[in-house]
């Protein structure tokens, strides 16, 4: 399979759109000479100008979610960092389900289910750890509604335990953490990681149908034991 790179947002700069940035940054360079009375003045509106426009860069590049597909692993990056998996160790993606009166409902989440944590939580920074664990607090608690143990959801979102999978590996602090809400998520969806809509360039049914494409077409490379 080839490599693919996706974005949930490219910036795509174009000779077109260049040449209207350069016509919209004269404009405004004109408007501060015009409007200063010193030079003073100019300079203060320019490096204000300059200052508005790097952090609205920044602003965009903070937003954007990066994806890379591979014949051999998948990756997902952010501004604060990423993770990496195989695709020898996944063992199941789907869209995430809501069950409620017998009925299923999707949720605009893409759900990936681990053959082990290990890898995951090895790849994984202490940053984006945090990030998912505050981010992905509406979706534990959701699934603890649907198994009527929202009463135990303050425990479950801070639950620290140390974790010890099955190769007797330990896990403790943010790790611990990490890997206990996926353990929980796991119960309550049957996935583990987990993979916002709104971080997507597509539905989330389409990216589920091409990731799928990559697992099918990836070769196993040594037994995993299932957590």
């Amino acid at each position: 399979m080839p490599t693919l790179q996706l974005y949930n947002h490219q910036l795509h700069f174009t000779p077109k759109i260049l040449a209207g940035f350069a016509l919209l940054a004269s404009v405004l360079i004109i408007g501060v000479f015009w409007l200063a009375q010193t030079a003073l003045q100019a300079l203060v509106g320019i490096l204000a100008l300059f200052t508005w426009a790097a952090l609205a860069y920044w602003l965009i590049l903070k937003g954007q979610v990066a994806y890379t597909l591979t014949a051999t692993h998948f990756q997902q990056h952010f501004y604060q960092g990423g993770w990496v998996v195989k695709w020898n160790n996944i063992s199941q993606i789907g869209v995430c389900s809501y069950e409620r009166d017998g009925w299923h409902q999707p949720l605009p989440w893409v759900g990936i289910r681990l053959k082990e944590y290990a890898p995951y939580l090895n790849s994984i920074c202490p940053r984006l750890s945090t990030q998912v664990l505050l981010s992905q607090r509406a979706l534990l608690y959701l699934g603890a509604q649907q198994q009527a143990k929202q009463d135990q959801f303050e425990d479950l979102v801070l639950d620290s335990t140390p974790y010890v999978d099955v190769q007797g590996n330990q896990y403790h602090g943010l790790q611990a953490m990490l890997a206990n809400r996926m353990h929980h998520q796991r119960e309550f969806f049957g996935y583990d990681l987990f993979i916002s809509e709104q971080d997507l360039d597509r539905s989330a049914e389409e990216f589920v149908g091409l990731t799928r494409r990559y697992l099918a077409a990836a070769e196993p490379e040594y037994r995993f034991t299932a957590v």
